[in-house]
């Protein structure tokens, strides 16, 4: 079991979030506080990694992690909210579920979401901060799972190969196949399948 560090230590989280720009599914964040003692060798950009070693990294960070948690916003508050607010409130989220609170959060990206503690929003903190990288790996993962789970709740999209996002594949089975529940609405090619009557009655 990990312990806060000394009280002179300041928790830092990294926060970061996977899946603001796909077509279907939620937006998932991660927020983690790193283990000073315990330094994980290979942190990076989930997106430079391939999947194997987003999957090795995510167990070592859940294993030497002082904690981690993750938020999501689901595809109903991204088409009411909007991708960003909807983010901003999964970045929330994962803080809120950190098992020992941060003190002081470091979020990828320009924006930052209403806090109760300082922050700070580092544009591709997620290549250069340790703690973003290994938020944005946990993040991923955990993401890229659940299109794996609507890939056999949905067995005509290709969930688990374009996780969502607005591949030629994907385009062509929402063409094909219609709009699903997970789909975002106001996001434009889904928007714009909706306007379409379907061909077979």
């Amino acid at each position: 079991m990990n312990f806060p560090p000394a009280q002179d230590s300041l928790l830092i989280a990294g926060v970061d979030e996977a899946g603001r720009g796909p077509l279907a599914g939620p937006v998932v964040a991660a927020a983690v506080i790193l283990d000073p003692a315990q330094p994980i060798s290979g942190l990076a950009d989930s997106k430079t990694l391939s999947a194997h070693q987003r999957e090795a990294l995510a167990a070592t960070i859940k294993s030497h992690a002082w904690c981690w948690a993750v938020g999501i916003a689901s595809v109903e508050e991204i088409d009411q909210l909007n991708i960003l607010q909807a983010t901003l409130l999964a970045m929330q989220r994962a803080l809120g579920g950190l098992s020992t609170p941060a003190q002081y959060a470091l979020i990828d990206g320009n924006r930052l979401p209403t806090l109760t503690i300082p922050a700070r929003a580092i544009v591709k903190g997620d290549s250069t901060v340790a703690a973003i990288s290994a938020a944005s790996i946990i993040a991923k993962v955990t993401r890229d799972g659940m299109m794996q789970d609507y890939q056999q709740q949905y067995p005509n999209f290709s969930f688990s190969q374009h996780q969502g996002y607005g591949t030629r594949q994907h385009l062509a089975e929402l063409a094909q196949f219609g709009v699903l529940p997970i789909h975002r609405k106001t996001f434009a090619p889904v928007r714009n399948r909706l306007a379409q009557p379907d061909i077979e009655s």
